[in-house]
């Protein structure tokens, strides 16, 4: 059974209103919306990395709206993709953890890039989809959700490496000529879609879930040389990881290839805002970019070194700061004021009413957001704040959630019995992020009700 459409009538107030006003199609705004794999909240020099320079990316930040208090949709991939899709927060999405599954999404729910369908543009996704076979007939597939194209891997284990033998373009496996970097493929495709569109002045839903920097660290060969002369201190290290059943070639000095990783994205940012000024709609269109979930320690990959978390506590896996706060860019020249910085705490499950918001559609139902708009418009005294933010992760080790009111963060870990450990609750935590941004102090002993407050939003989330 397909999805019930959301339909206009033809006389209904929002189309009433684009005639009266004699809105063309391209005065709806494009969306770009740029989704790294696994980078750290630090990685970006506009967010404070020092080794390296991420320059368009900073032009982007400096032009438009960086977020300080954003989060991801959880601590790894697929759950994390799965909230931006669906706009739910991970107490009601469908997946919490990792899963081999990959189970798809709801048929019966309207998503993000169907919201944009609704509304009459056209959609593709070029990447690491992370939520399905992209092969399969089923709601696994990303052409079953809304996307017009799509060109990436099949699935979310073959993303782990960017020389593979195959990949998948709508559905179809094609073959790769060996020793082929992949990602400057998937950027190819998805310059091209941004290009056919702006040049038709067709409103486009472009997503680019990238799977940089992601594990195994294969950077560009140029780029990766030349950190690797600035680096020597690394070429004893070896790289490895896997990616089933796909070749995964082991990387000499890892750590220098992260930073090469970093800056040819950054590069394909900007070529990115070269082709929206070539056909001139970059001020009417709104590029976001961000992180799935915090830095990762794979494939040889030294997020210490490169202080990836910046002052946060953890990384990938945990529900510390380091592990969901993320890094966000918003950027959209005829909206956002330029080189501001906003505070809102925000999530991915807000992204789906902004977009709601943007395109004139209804917000979906299951959505459990709150619009950012106000926000990016610099309407402050409009903007409405969520009562808490929440997150859930679970793996074999354990059940990690968090709770997020105002500047107060709890977390609760419940561990499996493991070889590692026994079964049971760890104490519960508390920290004031205003005062202690890096979760050292647990001062859960001295605010009994904020506890019992966040306690109680566990509970009831979990029934």
């Amino acid at each position: 059974m397909r999805k019930n459409r959301i339909v206009f009538n033809t006389l209904s107030l929002v189309a009433f209103l684009m005639l009266v006003l004699n809105v063309t199609a391209q005065e709806k705004p494009n969306v770009i919306y740029i989704l790294a794999d696994d980078l750290g909240y630090g990685d970006l020099s506009c967010y404070g990395q020092t080794k390296f320079k991420t320059p368009n990316l900073d032009k982007l930040a400096k032009k438009g709206m960086k977020f300080t208090d954003h989060y991801s949709g959880n601590a790894v991939c697929s759950p994390s993709r799965a909230v931006l899709m669906t706009g739910q927060n991970p107490a009601h999405v469908f997946i919490t953890g990792n899963s081999k599954a990959e189970p798809g999404m709801d048929m019966e729910m309207i998503n993000l890039p169907e919201l944009f369908k609704n509304a009459g543009y056209k959609t593709g996704a070029y990447g690491k989809w992370g939520l399905g076979d992209t092969t399969s007939k089923d709601n696994r597939n990303p052409l079953n959700q809304g996307f017009d194209e799509f060109y990436g891997w099949k699935t979310q284990v073959t993303a782990h490496t960017y020389y593979p033998t195959k990949m998948v373009h709508n559905g179809k496996e094609v073959a790769i000529k060996k020793g082929t970097y992949v990602h400057d493929i998937i950027m190819d495709h998805a310059f091209s879609f941004i290009k056919e569109n702006a040049k038709n002045k067709q409103p486009f839903f472009c997503y680019i879930p990238t799977a940089i920097p992601h594990a195994a660290m294969h950077a560009p060969k140029k780029l990766h040389n030349k950190w690797r002369k600035k680096l020597p201190q690394f070429e004893n290290v070896i790289g490895e990881y896997y990616a089933d059943p796909e070749p995964t070639p082991d990387v000499i000095n890892p750590v220098a290839a992260f930073p090469a990783m970093v800056q040819h994205l950054d590069s394909q940012v900007g070529e990115i805002v070269k082709i929206l000024k070539k056909y001139k709609v970059d001020k009417n269109t709104l590029i976001i970019f961000t992180s799935d979930n915090g830095a990762h320690h794979e494939g040889g990959h030294d997020p210490a070194f490169w202080n990836s978390n910046g002052d946060f506590k953890g990384g990938k896996r945990d529900v510390y700061e380091g592990g969901i706060r993320a890094p966000m860019i918003a950027y959209w020249p005829s909206k956002i004021k330029g080189g501001t910085t906003t505070a809102l705490p925000s999530s991915f499950w807000d992204v789906m009413p902004t977009m709601a918001a943007i395109t004139n559609q209804p917000i979906p139902k299951q959505a459990d957001g709150v619009s950012f708009l106000p926000t990016l418009l610099g309407k402050k005294k409009d903007q409405k704040i969520a009562d808490y933010l929440y997150w859930k992760f679970t793996n074999w080790e354990a059940t990690k959630e968090a709770v997020r009111i105002g500047n107060y963060k709890g977390i609760s870990i419940h561990y499996n019995k493991s070889k590692k450990h026994k079964e049971h609750t760890a104490p519960f935590e508390l920290y004031d992020l205003s005062k202690d941004i890096g979760e050292t102090k647990n001062i859960a002993l001295q605010n009994p009700k904020m506890v019992a407050k966040m306690k109680n939003i566990l509970t009831e989330l979990n029934k």
